[in-house]
């Protein structure tokens, strides 16, 4: 139903962004992979979304390409993989690595992913090694090695809060959250630049 939205970024709180369309603002959920390649608050921005109708909430996931949204709709095709959960395993690992890891056959990497056990590790493999032949070619999520800070001058504790937060909401255990942001927390370090620390270090 709603496929791109081109607009003015208002917010970004990770992993959420506020985009405004035409007077609208929209709610839009992004893999962080994704979420680090998004300009700066208040430039424009072109969205490739994925719409999602529940009982209870209207739900909008977002991507920079057309083809990150489609490698995010193979995911969520797997048996027990939801939206949020494809989020979750988009956000810990880049696109070539979770490729990889489904080809190889590497159920002990898929397992670090928030919300993935072996069963779900196993189910992905199964179900998915078919489907993703040919997506290894290239990196579809690369993030920029210097990513620009959201501020000039980000507090460091908002920073760390903000990180962990993120965390959370990808489906990582709070204490696990908490753990790897504080151990990499450094002086001037953004929120954006946290979070992808810890993404790292967690995979």
């Amino acid at each position: 139903m709603i496929g791109r939205l081109r607009g003015i970024l208002i917010e970004k709180q990770p992993p959420e962004l506020l985009i405004e369309v035409s007077g609208v603002g929209y709610e839009v959920q992004m893999p962080m992979s994704c979420f680090y390649e998004l300009p700066a608050v208040g430039e424009e921005a072109i969205i490739y979304t994925h719409f999602v109708v529940r009982e209870d909430a209207q739900l909008l996931y977002g991507f920079n390409t057309v083809k990150e949204r489609a490698l995010f709709r193979e995911v969520i095709k797997a048996n027990g993989v939801g939206p949020k959960l494809g989020l979750g395993i988009l956000s810990g690992m880049t696109a070539s690595q979770f490729v990889q890891s489904v080809e190889r056959e590497d159920i002990s990497t898929l397992v670090k992913l928030p919300g993935v056990g072996k069963k779900t590790a196993e189910r992905l493999v199964v179900e998915m090694k078919d489907r993703l032949k040919g997506w290894g070619a290239g990196d579809l999520f690369t993030p920029a090695t210097d990513a620009a800070p959201i501020d000039s001058t980000p507090n460091a504790h908002d920073a760390e809060e903000e990180a962990v937060s993120a965390l959370l909401a990808l489906g990582y255990k709070p204490t696990q959250a908490s753990k790897v942001v504080s151990q990499i927390a450094k002086d001037g370090m953004t929120s954006e630049q946290l979070i992808r620390e810890a993404l790292k270090s967690m995979v």
